[in-house]
Parts: C-alpha cells; structure tokens; sequence
C-alpha cells in the first residue's frame, strides 16, 4: 500500500483510458511538477460531491476507488498552466484520505488486480459493434491516434476493454462509473454497459 497525490474528476478514468487535462490550480501545479520530475502516476478519483474547481466552502467527497494516470505527453504554454495527456494504469481501492497543502487530497492506494482477459459474450457483440463503428467514424473525420478519446490497441474482444471503454464515454452518473470501476467482473461490467445503450436507443 503506498500513499498517493489524488485528482478527483467528475469523470471516470479506467485502465488504457486516455485523460486529456489543463491543470492551472496551485494544487495540482505542484502535484504535476513532482510527478513529471520523479515519472510517476497519479491517482485519478470520481468526485462523488462538489466541484472540480476548489471553492472556499466547497466539501468534496470521494469514490473509495481510482485508477492511476500515467503522463503521456506534456506541455506547458504558459507558467501557470500544464496540458496533459494521460493514460490509465492499474485501479486501486482508497484506504483512506486526508487533504493537505492547498487542498490537495492524498490516499493510501490498495491496487486492484486487472480484470481477467474474458472474451465478449455472444450475447452483447452489439456493444461491441457500437464501440467499432464510433472509432472508425472518428477516424474516417480525420481524428489521429493522439486526438481520440479511445487510444490504440482497439481489443474488440475483450469484454472488459469494450466495457470501460463505454464507461469512460457515456454520461452516467459519478456514483454509477464509481460502482462499475470497483466491479471485478468484466462481463457483468460491460452487461450493465450494453443495458444502458440499449435504453439510450444507441444499439
């Protein structure tokens, strides 16, 4: 178990997700800097309450669970901005948090075995097929590797793949993409997935 920086978003990263990111709060400005100069990750959370942007009354609460962002790619336009591109590690389980310096949430992060390589079952091919006819329209509208929201290898076949792919793209609510991360079943995780683009109307 090691203690890690946090980064809560309204939004979820999953394993080899991508995660695109202006960071201007001091907060983070300092995370990101000793981040880059020591190349680790940090961890990714979904803000189950308040707002990304820290207020002076803001209250912040956590999902228990996360994903660790490895840095990608850099830059740094100006000295108070950072634009990242990052890419999802391993999950993990928050044994616990506590806020510090500028209100920067640190936790200590028990790693969450990767989901089992489980092939898509018959029965939800039609995810699948979604899931490739949205990567190639992007592609066919000019969209390059380092633009797309679903970065190569395209494993098609692997239900946990397809799953957290969906998970990461479709607007669901925090307590929703929270209690899907922390599942540790791939197909039950993409089942849920294809219910809700089935009721969506996009199957």
């Amino acid at each position: 178990m090691s203690r890690i920086p946090l980064f809560p978003l309204t939004n979820a990263l999953f394993p080899d997700g991508v995660l695109r990111l202006r960071v201007f709060e001091i907060r983070y400005l300092d995370m990101i800097k000793r981040c880059l100069a020591e190349g680790q990750p940090f961890g990714v959370v979904i803000l189950l309450a308040g707002q990304e942007v820290r207020t002076p009354d803001g209250m912040e609460v956590l999902a228990p669970v996360g994903t660790l962002a490895h840095i990608e790619h850099w830059q740094q336009p100006m000295p108070a901005l950072y634009e990242l591109r990052c890419r999802g590690g391993e999950r993990f389980q928050l044994a616990g948090c506590e806020r510090g310096r500028y209100g920067l949430w640190t936790g200590q992060a028990q790693a969450i075995a990767a989901d089992p390589v489980e092939p898509v079952p018959e029965t939800l091919r039609e995810a699948v097929g979604a899931l490739g006819r949205l990567i190639a329209g992007l592609q066919r509208q000019g969209h390059d590797d380092a633009d797309m929201p679903v970065a190569p290898p395209y494993r098609l076949d692997e239900a946990g793949w397809v799953a957290d792919r969906w998970c990461e793209l479709l607007p669901l609510a925090p307590a929703d993409k929270a209690r899907l991360l922390a599942l540790r079943d791939p197909v039950a995780r993409l089942r849920e997935v294809a219910g809700d683009l089935a009721a969506r109307g996009l199957l």
